[in-house]
């Protein structure tokens, strides 16, 4: 929770010079997408929440930040929230390449090519064969409609709970 918070004030980029909401009032908007779209999915909802902590961890490394949020998370909210942190990068590539008339926001157009730009046709049939490819997608168009200005979508410490709740479950699992 104390991370989550520290997001307060935290940008996307060191300069603020890409989205144009916090990563804080990200996580939220985004996180409460999925929980209206997906209501049964915690673990979807914890990582629209935490997927970007990498910026947070490694500020300016756009590139790596989907991998430090994930490594730094798999151990307290388990492994499906992690891969999927993680794959929230690629699922950009990839709706890149399937839906190019797609728009992105002009931060993420920009980073798109730093991670490794819009994906061949070899990698969109391996990303389209992952278990998790359409979870992922999900969570990258909730990433990509959480940047709104000004949008309440609740506070930090609403999620308290649903946290709580995976990360017991993520603990039992590796008992």
């Amino acid at each position: 929770m104390d991370l989550l918070r520290a997001c307060r004030g935290a940008w996307d980029t060191p300069d603020r010079s890409g989205d144009p909401v916090d990563l804080h009032d990200h996580g939220l908007q985004t996180a409460a997408l999925l929980r209206r779209s997906h209501p049964a999915d915690k673990e979807l909802q914890v990582a629209g929440l935490v997927h970007d902590l990498g910026h947070l961890l490694f500020p300016g490394d756009d590139a790596g930040h989907a991998d430090h949020a994930a490594e730094a998370l798999r151990p307290l909210l388990g492994d499906r929230v992690a891969r999927l942190v993680r794959l929230h990068v690629p699922a950009k590539r990839y709706l890149a390449a399937v839906e190019p008339a797609r728009a992105l926001s002009p931060q993420s157009a920009l980073t798109l090519r730093a991670q490794g730009g819009v994906m061949g046709p070899d990698e969109v049939r391996a990303f389209a064969a992952d278990p998790e490819a359409e979870a992922a997608v999900t969570l990258r168009q909730a990433d990509d409609a959480g940047k709104v200005v000004g949008l309440d979508a609740g506070v930090m410490e609403d999620w308290r709970p649903v946290l709580e709740l995976v990360a017991a479950g993520a603990y039992a699992r590796t008992r």
